[in-house]
């Protein structure tokens, strides 16, 4: 067998992938991937908990979600439904609801399998509001992993593809407050 580097590059590329498993070499198949960033509102905190909490708002609030679910007053289950790059992705998502502290901060587990592929998503999601004079600011952060097919398309493609959903997130929940005027649910 050839010697690690550019002969074992171009050798290694003529193996199937399937080959390589178990012997020793490491398949890029999975994705640990953090975001963080802050969306700002003309109403107050109050305000934005609650509809920040109401599950059917939120999921409305992100692209693709559909067919939401509630199995209790914390667990629910949804389809998302997405594109990255050239591909279009369905997952099967369960959220749990894992900590609540009005009207401070919403932290919750999303764990999913995309439907008809292995692999496998997971992420914690904590947000955080704070009161910014004119308003809140919703400050969050997302720790997530993803295996399988998803995980290989690499951090670039993925990051590329969750700075594109918080703008529309943002652009959805900026307009449905301005639909309800300043402060008031």
């Amino acid at each position: 067998m050839p010697r690690r580097g550019s002969t074992w590059t171009a050798y290694k590329s003529r193996i199937p992938q399937t080959a390589l498993r178990g012997c020793g070499v490491r398949l890029p198949r999975d994705c640990a991937l953090k975001f963080a960033g802050e969306i700002k509102l003309a109403a107050t905190r109050d305000a934005v908990f609650a509809l920040l909490s109401d599950a059917p708002f939120f999921a409305s609030c992100i692209e693709g979600v559909r067919d939401l679910e509630a199995i209790d007053s914390t667990h629910y289950d949804a389809v998302l439904e997405t594109r990255i790059a050239y591909m279009r992705f369905s997952f099967k998502v369960t959220v749990e609801v894992r900590r609540v502290v009005p009207p401070d901060e919403i932290e919750a587990r999303v764990e999913g399998t995309p439907i008809g592929m292995v692999g496998r998503l997971t992420a914690i999601a904590t947000t955080r509001l704070a009161d910014t004079g004119d308003g809140t600011a919703i400050r969050y952060a997302i720790d997530a992993a993803l295996t399988g097919k998803l995980g290989s398309m690499g951090q670039p493609v993925l990051k590329a593809k969750a700075k594109e959903m918080e703008k529309e997130f943002a652009a959805r929940l900026t307009a449905a407050f301005a639909d309800r005027g300043r402060g008031s649910a």
